[in-house]
């Protein structure tokens, strides 16, 4: 295929994406005022308890049926290095433009967490549909571009409801120390655990004013006697106390869990998987469901992106910076990865599994985080403005990118 009509290929499904999204501002207007602040948190809801969990789930069993969930080890492995690239340079990031402490998760998470999600499920089978494609059969190309996907989305979703989830509140709370009401109610729901025990912390740490220099000596003295083992284990005990498994164990990331239970399972998935599965049904109302999740999260999406295009909170440098290190730097940084696994044979030889890996690096942020920032309530103005600007740039990008990818690879 030539670049014109590589480069026609990758279009057409980011252009379907935005028109989805479209249609979500639409509704979202004043004069129409269908999605409405209201309705749009509990469709949030909705997503984050029922949908995204529901085609986490799918998508990892799915991928297990055609390819074989543990010969595709390196897609977590690749989207751990997007995680701890984007982080760091969402760090970076943070520190040159001075951007403000509440924002510095949002930064960093929008740095750190692509959308594995919706976008490659819409770009992967409108590329394999296309008769010229450099993948090769449009129905192998699309059944096995798929399982790629899904399990993607499936991890993917344990950093963006784990990871980027947490760093989000924790970058929120304010320097006085107080937090969104969301994070209030959190906070009187689990009790003062959490409380208590940095409490303890901090007053272990902490000098003592009456102690005397002969104290210190002792203590010294009983310091050097406690072995290394035993210390290990009261870091690991303070560090099991300080973290809210509620938190890392969130409706997307148990979802995805069960599915790869399932898949890696004999016994379970053929039970559940396949048409002769006496439990089929579970896995289509499963099935169905999941579909439901990737137009709601697109249409919120635009409706959200109202609200960027009407104000801004966010820095231009700011704004520029998330850009570059989402569309310039990670693009970049994923071509050496799989140039790197491709050499020392991690990959194999499939085209199409180097192209999702690569298309990991090139997508811009989750949506998800904007689900993320409503159920805490923190920076959601500055959220759209950033979703706004990075999926309007990601329409000339992400085709930019997806054609160089596939030259490369064809």
């Amino acid at each position: 295929m030539t670049i014109e009509e590589l480069f026609l290929l990758a279009l057409m499904p980011v252009l379907k994406t935005l028109l989805i999204a479209v249609v979500g501002l639409f509704l979202a207007l004043d004069r129409i005022s269908i999605l409405t602040a209201e309705a749009r948190h509990h469709l949030n809801n909705l997503v984050f308890y029922i949908f995204f969990p529901a085609i986490c789930a799918s998508g990892v069993i799915g991928s297990s049926t055609e390819t074989g969930i543990f010969s595709l080890w390196f897609i977590p492995v690749s989207i751990l290095i997007t995680f701890l690239v984007g982080s760091a340079l969402g760090w970076i990031l943070v520190k040159i433009t001075r951007a403000p402490r509440h924002l510095h998760g949002l930064v960093i998470g929008c740095c750190a967490g692509g959308n594995m999600g919706n976008l490659p499920v819409i770009i992967i089978p409108a590329i394999c549909a296309e008769k010229n494609n450099p993948f090769g059969d449009s129905s192998t190309c699309s059944r096995n571009g798929m399982g790629y996907v899904t399990l993607s989305m499936g991890i993917g979703a344990i950093g963006i409801w784990s990871y980027v989830y947490k760093i989000i509140w924790a970058y929120g709370k304010r320097d006085d120390g107080d937090v969104s009401v969301y994070s209030k109610l959190r906070e009187n729901q689990h009790g003062e655990t959490s409380k208590e025990s940095l409490d303890s912390i901090t007053r272990a740490l902490l000098p003592n004013s009456n102690s005397n220099s002969k104290n210190d000596e002792a203590s010294a003295m009983i310091e050097t006697k406690v072995s290394i083992p035993i210390i290990i284990e009261k870091k690991v005990k303070s560090l099991l106390e300080y973290i809210d498994l509620s938190v890392v164990f969130r409706p997307p990331t148990i979802a995805t869990i069960v599915g790869i239970i399932i898949a890696s399972v004999a016994p379970i998935q053929n039970i559940m998987v396949g048409d002769r599965a006496p439990l089929r049904f579970v896995e289509s109302s499963v099935v169905l469901l999941g579909d439901a999740a990737i137009p709601s999260m697109t249409i919120i999406m635009g409706a959200n992106l109202l609200r960027g295009f009407k104000r801004s909170g966010v820095g231009i440098w700011l704004l520029i910076g998330i850009i570059v290190v989402r569309f310039i730097f990670l693009p970049i940084i994923g071509v050496g990865v799989i140039t790197v696994a491709k050499n020392l044979g991690m990959v194999g030889s499939d085209p199409l599994y180097h192209f999702v890996i690569l298309l990991q690096y090139a997508v811009p942020p989750a949506m998800a985080i904007g689900t993320i920032t409503q159920l805490f309530e923190i920076g959601e103005t500055e959220c759209s403005v950033i979703m706004f600007w990075n999926y309007a740039v990601a329409s000339i990008a992400l085709t930019l990118w997806c054609t160089y990818f596939m030259w490369i690879l064809s």
